[in-house]
Order: C-alpha cells, then structure tokens, then sequence
C-alpha cells in the first residue's frame, strides 16, 4: 500500500490539462485521491453523475496520467464515498493484508441506484448552473426549474423544441440531474427516441413487450430527447401513445425534446400532437450577442481556460448560430493555442477561426442558415421541407437544401438525412447527384444556386 504525496492530484491534473485538455473540467479538481494499493490507484468522486462519467469516458485518460506522475505501472479505478468505505473496511477486517480491489469489482459492482438506466448517461456539465439564461431560452429555463419542483403537477407534459445546438438536450440534463439530486430513489428514464424505437423493435423481436412496457410505464419521470424522429414511424407511435397514456393517467413526469414543434412534424398523429401540445410548449430560439459572450465566458470557466475580455466578444460577434459552433470555435482557439506554447489572445483567436473558416471555404453557414435562406428564396415552409411532400415546389428545395448541406457542412449524409423528415442516406446521395446534374445542363438552377450560395457567404461574413 502506498499513501499520495502531497501535491499529487494538482500534477496529476496539469498533465491531464497539458496532454488531455478535451476532457479537463474545473470540477475535477473536486476529485480526492484516496492511496495506491496491488497497483489500483483509487479515486474518490461524491457526485454520482460525475462518477459515472468518468468511470465511462476517462479512464484511459487517468490512467495515464497517474502512470506519468507517479513512474509506476498502475491503473485507476474511480469510487464513490461508499465503495470507499467498503474497500477499507475490507482491507481492515483482513489486518491490512489482500487485494484492496477484485477486478472491477467495488466501483462498477457495487449496488446501482434505482433511477440508474445503462441507456443514460448524463453529463456533468450541463446543470442549471452552467445554463446560460437569455431572452430566447428565459420561458423554457424556467419552465424547467417549475417541474423539478412539482414534477407531474406544473407542466405535464414538458414539451421543449428549437434548432440544432440551442440547449434543449442540456436543459434535459439539467432536470434530469436535478430531480435525482432531490430524489434519488426516484425512477428516471432519459433516453433519445431512436434508442427508444430500437428498444421497441428488439422487443417486438424477441417477444418481450411485457419487459419493455415495464420498463417505460413504471417510470416516475420518462424524458426522450428527439422525439420528432417518431415521424412516419406508425407502429412506434402506436406503442408510444399508450406508454404516453399510462404515465399521464398516474400523473407521472413526460418532458420530450424535438426540433421542430408539435403541430410542425410531419407525419406526427394527430392524438400525438394534441398529447404533446397539453403541457407546456417552450421554444428555444438562437442567443443573442450578449447571451453568446456569457456561453463562451461559461464554456471557457467549464474547461479552466483563461480567456482576455476581448475574446468572448470577438467569439460570439463572429459565430452567431448556435452553442455547439461557439464551444467548437473556442475548442479551436484553445488547439491552436497549445500548439503554439502560447497563452489566448485576441490575435490567436482570431488566427484560429479564420484560419478554420478559410479551410471551409469561408465562413461556412451552418445547417439552420441553408435551411432559411433556401427556404426564403424558394418561399416554402419548412414544416414542408420535412413532409413526405414530393411535388417540384417541395422537392427541389429540398433537394437544393441537402445538396448545399452536404457541400458547406461537416454533417454526414445519415445525419443530414435524418434532419430532413427521417430519410436515409440513399435519398441525400440522389439528391446531391440530381441538382449536380440539374446544374450542369441547366443554367437557371445553376444560377438559384449560386444566388443562394451568394446569400449564405454575404450573412455568415457579417
């Protein structure tokens, strides 16, 4: 057995900060280390939401880390106050002698609370506290701090949608670990909705309803992020309604997540719509300058960067999308900045997103920006981009709308097929092929194209 030095957890975070600064967050300086035992070297994390996170995502990381600080061959194993107390009380009850730790015993072993669902896995980083309130996500913040305090009796159900990377998965997180903050014994169940039609699937399968029922419909608190992938899946919906019904009826907890509002899925059932329209429905709209400087002041405290005052603006006055591009830009600046041996400045950041946009062929629109200027130039709607349509005025905006995403964005063309109305793959490919053809042999779509493209490039260099 060997006890920690003094100073061991502050090095053992500086290199994870210097070699692994992706997953460093302020919280793990939180973190106690407990000693090192049979080449187990054991870590003491109190928040079970962060304990199952870092038993799943950071292991190697950790381990690495402790093999660099130490000069020993060993490995991490991350345990809550209680498996502590066990394992001591183990090695006391041997006088000292034995292995302190079966392998991969006490911290994944141990008994799991109720609420616990190997489906979820909540992240520690998006709490209220880290929720950054603005004029476009005031109602939906609030309305989310009101079903953590009566969940089933002030909005039921809790219905929240807006764009892509806006909040509404880390809003979802934030109650989710709120309510077993409160309750801990409480039945939560937080899963997407295509795990949830997976789910439902394998069970048709195998004969299992009674399971899969069970496991859904004796939930305190059921909570399913992208429910609008529900559309066009009749059977699922089926099921889904009367899972819907069950828990109602018992005034149990529903908060559903989607990108487009009830009445706007398409291919939705219209008792679904009316369900899901009973509670409360919350939009998330894109944040302004002033809510986009205070997310890139948050995310940077999140990851213990040091930014200049200067930075946060420059960010938030060239990214005006979404979350997830700000938190990229300031991944980028915090990359760029390691590269360089250098601290965060102005000059760097701006270094690293025009270095990032030029690669990207300028200020390259996000999916949400292709999306409203095709959908402006051609005046159609997007509730009908996202229809089982298939007449020319729908579907050549539609196919112009995968053609440019899959051109100016990163997305894959599952993912992008997936934002329009659930389609595969195979329907993205013909698209772009069809308006690659349409533009070579027809100059008046070449130039809507261009005339769109024109658009895009003239609002993202603004």
């Amino acid at each position: 057995m060997q006890r920690i030095e003094p100073g061991f957890r502050e090095s053992l975070v500086d290199y994870l900060r210097k070699n692994h600064a992706d997953i460093c967050r302020h919280w793990f300086d939180d973190i106690e280390p407990s000693e090192i035992r049979d080449g187990v070297l054991r870590l003491i994390v109190r928040e079970p939401v962060q304990l199952k996170y870092l038993q799943r995502c950071c292991g190697p990381q950790f381990t690495e880390a402790a093999q660099n600080v130490t000069g020993r061959l060993l490995v991490v194993r991350f345990v809550s106050p209680e498996d502590e107390a066990r394992i001591e009380a183990r090695i006391d009850g041997k006088g000292g002698k034995g292995s302190a730790f079966a392998p991969e015993a006490d911290a994944e072993s141990s008994e799991r609370p109720a609420w616990l669902d190997e489906q979820m896995l909540l992240s520690p980083d998006y709490t209220f506290d880290s929720f950054v309130v603005g004029p476009g996500n005031r109602l939906a913040h609030a309305a989310a701090q009101a079903v953590v305090a009566k969940p089933g009796r002030a909005y039921n159900p809790y219905f929240i949608h807006g764009g892509v990377g806006l909040g509404k998965t880390h809003l979802l997180h934030a109650i989710c670990q709120e309510l077993l903050r409160n309750q801990p014994s409480m039945r939560l169940c937080f899963i997407s909705c295509n795990a949830f039609m997976d789910l439902f699937h394998d069970a048709v399968k195998a004969g299992r309803m009674t399971d899969f029922r069970n496991r859904f419909r004796t939930a305190d608190v059921l909570v399913i992020d992208d429910i609008h992938f529900l559309s066009k899946h009749e059977q699922t919906q089926e099921e889904f309604f009367h899972t819907f019904n069950a828990l109602y009826q018992l005034q149990k907890q529903i908060i559903l997540s989607s990108d487009a509002a009830p009445t706007e899925i398409p291919d939705l059932e219209e008792r679904l719509t009316s369900r899901f329209s009973a509670g409360l429905v919350a939009r998330i709209e894109r944040p302004c300058f002033e809510t986009r400087v205070s997310i890139v002041k948050a995310k940077a405290e999140l990851h213990s960067l040091d930014l200049p005052d200067d930075v946060p603006s420059y960010v938030a006055a060239k990214i005006d999308t979404n979350i997830r591009e700000l938190e990229g830009a300031l991944t980028r600046i915090r990359g760029v900045a390691m590269a360089a041996g250098q601290p965060i400045s102005l000059d760097l950041a701006k270094q690293a997103l025009d270095g990032e946009l030029s690669s990207r062929s300028g200020n390259a629109p996000s999916l949400q920006a292709i999306i409203e200027s095709v959908t402006r130039f051609y005046d159609v709607k997007l509730t009908d981009l996202l229809s089982k349509k298939r007449n020319k005025s729908i579907a050549m905006p539609r196919q112009v709308c995968m053609y440019l995403a899959r051109k100016h964005t990163r997305f894959s063309l599952e993912e992008i097929g997936g934002y329009f109305g659930g389609r595969d793959h195979t329907t993205v490919m013909h698209a772009v092929r069809t308006i690659e053809q349409k533009a070579d042999s027809d100059g008046k779509i070449q130039s809507e194209v261009d005339r769109i493209e024109q658009d895009l490039l003239q609002r993202s260099n603004r």
